[in-house]
């Protein structure tokens, strides 16, 4: 499963509606790909369209979807929103990381 915190759930709400998305029938779609600094880099659009290989979840009102080779990087994950002042942005809290950049986009494991 993953997670969104509170914080994140009001920024994705927010995009999402500037976006034109609605968020009961819309979701977040997070996964990885190979990039970044570490290894590995975390990818986070707003999608309305589920595909075969895809797993939904939801946590604290947010449906969030993620392909099954992305998942077995991201269980346990959760995601959240910084907004102060060493940046601002979505963070992927992910305890099967070992090892992050500093700017805590990409990953190994």
């Amino acid at each position: 499963m993953i997670k969104v915190s509170t914080q994140a759930r009001k920024q994705v709400e927010q995009m999402m509606q500037s976006d034109g998305y609605d968020i009961s029938d819309s979701f977040v779609r997070v996964g990885v790909k190979s990039g970044g600094c570490s290894g590995l880099s975390y990818e986070l659009k707003f999608d309305n369209a589920l595909g075969d290989d895809d797993k939904l979840f939801q946590d604290n009102d947010v449906r969030i979807v993620v392909d099954k080779k992305s998942f077995l990087y991201l269980v346990g994950t959760t995601l959240e929103y910084s907004g102060g002042l060493n940046g601002k942005g979505f963070v992927f809290n992910n305890p099967n990381a070992n090892r992050t950049c500093g700017c805590g986009e990409s990953f190994s494991l």
